[in-house]
């Protein structure tokens, strides 16, 4: 009358089929596991920066990415921006002239204050 529980080796041992259930079971998680891996890898990733160089005639949306902000950003959004950029690429700083020039057009052209085309 005091029969303890059965352990699931012992439901095993009984029952192939039973063993047979879960050898499939954990097969198919298995699978759609590395399905489900596979597929994770292949998706594109998602750059930060702006792989190409700089365009011949400087566009908004060039501007806005050398500055990283929106085309569509407030006045003070691109001062901080290319106060930020600047202090990281100033010439005196071991930055380059050419880069120094770029971020300057680039603040310019968002905040209107177009001088022309680049010097480079």
């Amino acid at each position: 009358m005091n029969e303890r529980p059965k352990t699931v080796a012992e439901l095993a041992v009984e029952s192939p089929m039973l063993t047979g259930l879960t050898v499939a079971a954990a097969a198919l998680a298995g699978k759609y596991s590395i399905q489900a891996w596979k597929s994770f890898m292949a998706r594109p990733r998602v750059r930060k920066f702006y792989p190409g160089g700089f365009q011949s005639v400087m566009t908004r949306r060039e501007a806005a990415l050398i500055l990283g902000v929106r085309e569509s950003s407030e006045l003070s959004k691109v001062k901080e921006a290319h106060r930020k950029v600047m202090s990281a690429n100033h010439p005196d700083r071991g930055g380059s002239t050419y880069l120094a020039a770029k971020i300057n057009e680039a603040k310019d052209l968002l905040l209107g204050q177009t001088r022309g085309a680049s010097a480079f």
